[in-house]
């Protein structure tokens, strides 16, 4: 088992921490909040261990769980990099591009693993398809939620937007040629709401939409490439893929047959794998912990985290454009 601690107590801080309290892979050592208030009442609440200082918590600890506002994040990182400490960070990454090159390198020197908690790579309906998902042209993504006050310190882009941006960077394999994107301000002073396009060298084209002013929530996203259509539906955890073959020459009575203006008959089938539930915040912690003990690759790297954080900047900037 490996010693983590916790820093930031706050919604989804508290979830971490209970995680972590149940899971047989760490000991959770304790938690550090700058609000003694907070802090003082998760404490006498859940009964773990309080400390005053992050350098107390760090020195305690073999990994650095940071769950803190975005804000403070490179320096937290840096902090516990510079102690030989392993490092979770919560997306995205830290606030600026320098910044989180600047924790790879970091990272690099001292010999410690970083991650960073793009949660939907864990997603268990995203896992199920992930592996049917070759070489998508076309992808179309919609994450819409309801208004919250929380996050709205920053654009929809790096709130909620950059959930997709990473699940996508992650299967298309091919730099981005091309950034257009429209982002309106409608209750808070940055973007609530954004559409971007990206366009990838290899010719795939993203078209991504994220709203936090929505009458409902939604979490989906399709994927499409030769033969091939599969949609993942995060929010409700399920997932379809529907796949084209050649058609048979005596077709079943139940079969479906399409014909092109070719006259090329296609059958059309239902390929969907099994979901298989799980959680996914502390599947991510969980195989975290398996990458530093195994010595392996953590399966979303602070390299990652950086990559979506740059791509999610690109369309900061094109709004202006």
């Amino acid at each position: 088992m490996l010693k983590v601690g916790v820093l930031g107590a706050g919604h989804l801080g508290k979830i971490h921490l209970r995680l972590l309290n149940q899971s047989e892979k760490y000991e959770l050592v304790g938690f550090y909040d700058p609000f003694k208030e907070n802090a003082d009442k998760v404490a006498a609440e859940f009964g773990y261990r309080k400390f005053d200082t992050i350098e107390e918590l760090i020195q305690a600890v073999d990994v650095v769980d940071i769950v803190t506002p975005t804000l403070s994040h490179f320096d937290c990182a840096k902090l516990a990099i510079e102690s030989g400490k392993h490092v979770f960070l919560e997306k995205p990454i830290t606030t600026t591009i320098e910044e989180a090159e600047t924790i790879i390198a970091l990272a690099e020197k001292h010999n410690v693993l970083g991650q960073v908690g793009h949660v939907e790579r864990f997603n268990p309906a995203f896992i199920a398809v992930r592996p049917k998902i070759e070489n998508p042209m076309f992808i179309e993504t919609h994450r819409l939620a309801e208004f919250n006050p929380r996050g709205t310190d920053v654009p929809v882009v790096l709130d909620l937007m950059i959930h997709d941006l990473d699940a996508i960077l992650s299967v298309v394999k091919s730099p981005v040629k091309h950034v257009s994107a429209s982002g309106v301000a409608v209750l808070s002073e940055s973007p609530d709401i954004a559409n971007a396009r990206v366009e990838f060298e290899n010719g795939c084209v993203a078209n991504i939409t994220a709203s936090r002013i929505s009458m409902k929530n939604m979490r989906k996203s399709r994927f499409f490439q030769r033969d091939a259509y599969i949609s993942v539906d995060y929010l409700e955890k399920t997932c379809e893929v529907v796949k084209m073959k050649e058609a048979p020459e005596t077709p079943g009575d139940f079969d479906l047959i399409l014909q092109n203006a070719e006259g090329v008959k296609k059958q059309i089938y239902y390929d969907n794998p099994e979901v298989l539930a799980n959680n996914a915040i502390l599947d991510e912690l969980e195989t975290f912990h398996d990458a530093i003990v195994n010595k392996t690759t953590p399966i979303v790297t602070l390299d990652d985290g950086t990559k979506a954080l740059r791509l999610a900047y690109q369309i900061i900037e094109a709004f202006d454009k």
